[in-house]
């Protein structure tokens, strides 16, 4: 990851706008996104995640490629085949696996825990954690605890332990990758979509998956905006952010992309959600605050 720009050579404030908002947004909404293909009819593993990564994937690295950006070496391709399964399959394949059961605010908020554990994973791999990123991690568990033993989760045990292991796989997978030896971060990314995108396409056919024989539009069009704005757009503006903009700044995402999606939740797919459910969702969203808060006195 690289170092913050210069005062000289920091990027337009518009254009930090733009792609915070993108991410903010975009990201927000994919969660949506995934209820309205999942309502359409499209296969969870092959279609909704599978083949969107797929495709996304291999536009980004034509485009890289057509570029003259070097292609990923063979010692390159196993680390990203795992940041691949990792990430996309156990992260967002499990999403979309555990909204099948629960709403898509209810799957944002149990995936706002990720910060918490790759500070907890972080710490297992020997690097020091203040004493107000504990803080935060005790606090955002207490939340996690709480959204999984007195939310309307408790009613869907498959979707629990979806909403259970998607965050650790994108936790684990992210702290993994650090320091591994990684192309580009543009080719990263089409290399871990690629990737991914396979696992999950075998892994749905796998579990006997098929496209419908007269597919919705619906679904079609959610597939769609999940490909283009999902995995193209909002991730191309959150890896330029990487390199612009403060980490801290750039991860922001991570407790707003929760509201997002339970605002959009219960205005378009009229989704209700309980007082305990607000409540976890708060408590969590404190947590990586805290924790957001405890990094920036470190930097």
């Amino acid at each position: 990851m690289s170092s913050p720009p210069t005062a000289s050579a920091a990027p337009r404030s518009g254009l930090v706008v733009l792609a915070l908002l993108l991410v903010y947004v975009v990201w927000g909404s994919t969660y949506l996104g995934i209820h309205l293909a999942l309502e359409g009819g499209m296969p969870p593993l092959s279609v909704i995640s599978g083949t969107r990564f797929v495709i996304a994937g291999g536009l980004l690295y034509a485009l890289l490629r057509w570029r003259g950006v070097p292609a990923p070496t063979r010692a390159q391709w196993p680390t990203l085949a795992v940041m691949g399964f990792s990430l996309l399959f156990l992260g967002n394949g499990m999403v979309v696996m555990a909204e099948r059961d629960v709403s898509s605010g209810l799957a944002a908020v149990a995936v706002a825990s990720v910060p918490l554990w790759m500070a907890l994973f972080s710490a297992f791999r020997g690097q020091r954690v203040a004493g107000g990123e504990w803080l935060g991690i005790a606090v955002g568990f207490a939340g996690v605890l709480w959204l999984n033993a007195g939310s309307s989760l408790t009613a869907t045990p498959a979707g629990l332990v979806f909403l259970l292991v998607a965050p650790l796989g994108w936790a684990a997978g992210s702290i993994w990758s650090r320091g591994r030896d990684l192309p580009s971060p543009f080719m990263t990314a089409a290399g871990q979509m690629l990737c991914g995108g396979v696992i999950l396409v075998a892994a749905g056919l796998l579990r006997g998956e098929r496209m419908p024989a007269t597919p919705s539009l619906q679904g079609m069009l959610a597939v769609a905006y999940l490909c283009v704005f999902g995995s193209i757009i909002a991730f191309t503006a959150y890896v330029w952010l990487l390199h612009n903009v403060r980490p801290v700044l750039a991860s922001s995402y991570a407790y707003v992309n929760p509201v997002i999606a339970v605002a959009l939740g219960a205005w378009i797919a009229h989704e209700r959600f309980s007082a305990a459910d607000i409540g976890a969702m708060a408590v969590i969203l404190a947590g990586v605050v805290v924790i957001t808060l405890a990094r920036m006195r470190r930097a």
